[in-house]
């Protein structure tokens, strides 16, 4: 009589391994655990850094005009080449985390950024300092590319919108702080002096990052190759959805990069007459969108994103109205209502990302995130256009039109059928 035996381990097929172990680590971040404060802190550090480092430089647009003599198109090189080289390294950094990890790429970004900012603050020409600029941005790439995918990847699903709104929130927090830190000190420091303070921050939020930030648990490397680059790239542009929400980055950032690159040109200059100090202090209007990514992002958790997106974008276009009026009243509640509206509508957005893209998650979100930069670039300089041309009133005709086209894309999302196993989300 035989003793049955169980089969050995390398007697079950390789494939059935697989399927095993990729059942054993799915598991999901959940709302209300230590291990899901731990991720949000992280990439709250993280997003704070990146927003930080990148928009730390608006402020001083007018004091490197003057001191380098160049006009105001000029001078938001500073920021354009930075978004610039952020988006094409997107479309490098995405797919490189699809074949090597999440975590490594991020840390690598975060550390690099905060080098050449410091870097950037020694260089004695205005070309030197645009060559660290970039460098910084290119930098920045790994992990704006990579954040939405790491968080799409680990947090539970119904919980995506919230913890997608308070990364927002870190760059709001991050775009804030940079502004104001650099506002501040360029009227009693150089502006040298203002970047060597805001790489130090970045420093310590990359620190902060590397140490809590879990590592992945349903992440699945992915091959680089240019065919499977090219499939993922064409699987994208055939969805019904994503390249409108490509779309929908480029117009919602260009006009929000728009704004805030000329209003100290505005505020500066007669009737207000402000110094330095006081329009840097006007980045608090930030605290409206840091509220608003999280609270928005997780309405649309409740509510369906495409209920949610067309609403904030009608929030930025009665905010840019109203800072066509001239009381100062009115500028400041504009900004804020403008800046409310641009987080929750890149916090609906970014999210919904997640949702619609089934496959090569980390291209997806590049390609988001390129268009997004890309419109910061290109948006933030042609604005110098409008502002030369005709003031404040062709800033407003300018971002009134990108968003007009906005709110018909997002209308049009609005419309499209939804997917199987997203009721209202996706």
């Amino acid at each position: 009589m035989k003793t049955a035996v169980a089969p050995l381990a390398h007697e079950i097929p390789p494939s059935a391994l697989d399927d095993v172990v990729a059942q054993l680590n799915d598991v999901f971040i959940e709302k209300g655990t230590p291990m899901f404060m731990r991720t949000v802190l992280a990439l709250f550090s993280g997003g704070f850094a990146t927003f930080a480092l990148l928009y730390c430089v608006q402020p001083m647009m007018p004091v490197l005009s003057h001191e380098y003599g160049i006009n105001a198109a000029q001078s938001s090189l500073i920021l354009s080449v930075a978004t610039a080289m952020l988006a094409i390294g997107l479309l490098i950094t995405g797919p490189i985390s699809d074949a090597f990890g999440r975590k490594p790429v991020m840390v690598f970004a975060l550390f690099s950024a905060a080098a050449f900012t410091l870097l950037s603050a020694m260089m004695p020409t205005w070309e030197g300092v645009l060559i660290t600029r970039a460098l910084v941005g290119l930098s920045l790439s790994g992990l704006a590319a990579v954040a939405m995918t790491y968080l799409s990847e680990e947090i539970h699903p119904q919980h995506i919108g919230l913890a997608m709104g308070l990364y927002i929130g870190g760059n709001a927090i991050g775009g804030m702080s940079g502004r104001l830190i650099s506002g501040v000190l360029i009227d009693f420091v150089s502006w040298h002096t203002a970047m060597l303070v805001i790489g130090a921050l970045a420093l310590v939020a990359a620190m902060v990052f590397v140490k809590i930030l879990p590592e992945s648990r349903n992440f699945r490397p992915r091959a680089m190759n240019p065919r499977s680059l090219l499939d993922g790239f064409t699987m994208h542009f055939r969805d019904a959805g994503l390249p409108w929400l490509f779309l929908e980055a480029f117009l919602l950032m260009g006009s929000f990069v728009t704004l805030f690159n000329y209003i100290g040109y505005r505020l500066l200059a007669d009737p207000y007459n402000m110094n330095q100090a006081v329009v840097g202090l006007l980045s608090i209007v930030y605290l409206s969108g840091i509220y608003s990514s999280a609270q928005i992002g997780a309405l649309a958790d409740r509510l369906g994103r495409r209920k949610v997106l067309w609403a904030v974008i009608v929030l930025m276009l009665a905010g840019i109205a109203l800072t066509m009026l001239e009381p100062i009243a009115f500028v400041v509640i504009g900004m804020l209502l403008f800046t409310f509206g641009f987080f929750g509508a890149h916090s609906v957005a970014s999210s919904w990302i997640g949702r619609r893209a089934t496959k090569a998650k980390g291209q997806a979100s590049s390609l988001y995130l390129f268009s997004y930069y890309a419109g910061s670039s290109v948006a933030g300089t042609l604005g110098g256009v409008f502002w030369h041309l005709a003031g404040w009133n062709g800033i407003g005709l300018f971002i009134g039109g990108l968003l007009v086209v906005a709110l018909l894309v997002a209308l049009h999302l609005a419309k499209l059928p939804v997917l199987p196993g997203n009721s209202k989300n996706a």
